[in-house]
């Protein structure tokens, strides 16, 4: 029978350690909650296992130049950070690891569509309508909000107050993007032959 145990008070400051040594712990804390959490950790929520007046985000920095030439890496997306393996071993880990449910398979115009709810949130499906030039299935609405890219908005104010559809922070993640500003704008996407100048 499992005990009810009071939790622990946590030592943020460290201050019976030497500075170097509560350094390195305050690292070792934010690099032990990013490698536990599935989703990026926000600097509020990382300010809170560090001393009083610790720069998370030197601390990140130390932590990144601790992890160069590893297999991993931090990555800064979605407001917070989250570890993720660097890019030039996805063919080892798609060769040797079970990481098939994890693969989205978006087609070219699954990937349009997040992009316009992107650059246009909140939007209707009539909204997307518009901007296609067709009706935008239920059936691919529903299969990215199932992959948690996209959530329901505000209900728009026209008529029947239909649903508005909005991205969500594992979009960022996946589309390695701190915040929307991120996106590229339309200049961009022309010089790269994906918009019409």
């Amino acid at each position: 029978m499992a005990r009810n145990k009071p939790e622990e008070p946590l030592d943020r400051d460290l201050s019976e350690l030497p500075p170097d040594l509560r350094w390195r712990e305050w690292m070792r804390r934010i690099e032990a909650v990013l490698f536990a959490s599935a989703s990026p950790v926000p600097r509020e929520d990382l300010a809170r296992i560090v001393g009083q007046g610790a720069s998370v985000d030197l601390l990140i920095e130390d932590l990144a130049t601790d992890l160069e030439g590893r297999a991993f890496e931090i990555a800064q997306v979605a407001g917070g950070w989250m570890f993720r393996t660097r890019p030039i071993y996805a063919p080892a880990i798609r060769a040797a690891a079970d990481v098939g449910e994890q693969a989205l398979d978006l087609s070219e115009f699954d990937v349009a569509v997040l992009g316009a709810i992107a650059y246009h949130q909140p939007i209707t499906r009539d909204g997307l309508k518009e901007i296609f030039g067709k009706e935008v299935s239920r059936d691919l609405m529903g299969r990215l909000h199932e992959h948690g890219l996209i959530g329901t908005g505000p209900r728009s104010p026209r008529r029947g107050a239909p649903y508005t559809y909005v991205t969500t922070a594992k979009f960022l993640a996946v589309f390695d993007l701190e915040t929307l500003h991120d996106l590229p704008d339309r200049e961009q996407l022309e010089d790269a032959g994906l918009a019409e100048g």
